[in-house]
């Protein structure tokens, strides 16, 4: 199953003024010890961001300032990790713009390939936190989980042998198989299984994603966030006490299309007292991720969820205090 392209995002820790720049030497790179994550041989937790478009935006010169505008801002209110592409198919600005033809441009992120900046190859690079293997994998063609289990199976060797360094994870929803199918929005079967896909070998820790205005369509706010509270912590128990390893809250957030920031605040205290929670009693969440962090002047890239920090102060405001709370853990 090589020949199947892995779809990358890279999770990234961000340091100093908010600039990505080379670990100091002394930092190490983040890894695991049962379900904690460890930095020089403490235990991290983290605050982060979703900003998919970064490689796409920082390919152009002349737009290149908002990816550094969107890292001093993260770094202003306490964000250390933000996950991104470290891919593109084919279209406008290819990463890779047909099979094993690549674009060194867009390239400037993965594995094997040496950093022209700073000379370090990325395996070694312990700016990066850590590897996905892919973005939500679905299969409805087996919802068994028999075909995902086993791409994962194969692949999350196949990447340690290659880079042994970074921490590696699927990219997974969250979404349970038969066994506790009970505990998906609408009883959703898409051929994974958060239980099994994440003990296999080679993955270091679990994510989840959670978008109860997406999975919950029509149904009141009371409703997604009660959903959204059993959906945390039914994921936070499963890792702690099944799967014996950290879990990301790796992507979550509201649509202001069809919500007001009243509303998303509220998810996003939801998602983030939860997470304290845990994180604050030695418990296996390890932090939050939401969707999507835009710099100013970026209305093309909007999609409803995103966050400007310098406009939505309220939500600044609860991202920040997060960001304080965790980093006193």
């Amino acid at each position: 199953m090589k020949q199947l392209s892995v779809a990358f995002f890279v999770l990234l820790l961000i340091q100093n003024y908010g600039i990505l720049l080379h670990a100091d030497p002394n930092d190490g790179f983040v890894t695991t010890k049962g379900i904690q994550l460890m930095l020089n041989g403490r235990p991290c937790h983290a605050n982060g961001f979703n900003a998919y478009w970064m490689m796409y935006v920082a390919f152009d010169p002349s737009q290149r300032d908002k990816v550094s505008t969107a890292f001093q801002d993260a770094k202003k209110h306490g964000l250390t990790i933000a996950r991104s592409w470290a891919f593109s198919d084919g279209g406008v600005r290819p990463l890779q713009s047909s099979p094993g033809s690549y674009n060194e441009q867009m390239f400037q992120t993965v594995l094997t390939r040496r950093n022209s900046l700073t000379g370090i190859a990325y395996k070694d690079d312990p700016t990066i936190m850590a590897w996905e293997l892919i973005n939500e994998p679905r299969c409805p063609s087996d919802i068994s989980g028999k075909a995902i289990q086993a791409w994962i199976t194969e692949m999350a060797p196949y990447l340690k042998s290659i880079d042994g360094k970074h921490l590696l994870e699927v990219g997974l929803e969250g979404f349970y198989g038969a066994s506790k199918q009970r505990s998906n929005p609408n009883n959703i079967q898409v051929g994974t299984d958060f239980i099994t896909n994440n003990q296999i070998p080679g993955i270091d820790f679990a994510t989840v994603h959670a978008y109860p205005d997406q999975w919950l369509p029509g149904s009141s706010d009371e409703s997604q966030l009660s959903f959204l509270t059993s959906w945390l912590n039914d994921h936070i128990q499963d890792a702690q006490n099944i799967i014996h390893k950290p879990v990301l809250f790796a992507e979550f957030g509201k649509s202001l299309k069809s919500s007001g920031i009243a509303q998303r605040d509220q998810l996003f205290k939801t998602v983030y007292s939860t997470t304290y929670s845990s994180a604050s009693g030695g418990g296996a969440a390890i932090g939050g991720l939401f969707w999507q962090l835009l710099a100013a002047g970026m209305d093309a890239t909007r999609d409803g969820y995103e966050v400007i920090l310098s406009e939505n102060s309220s939500t600044a405001i609860l991202i920040a205090q997060e960001s304080q709370k965790l980093s006193r853990i």
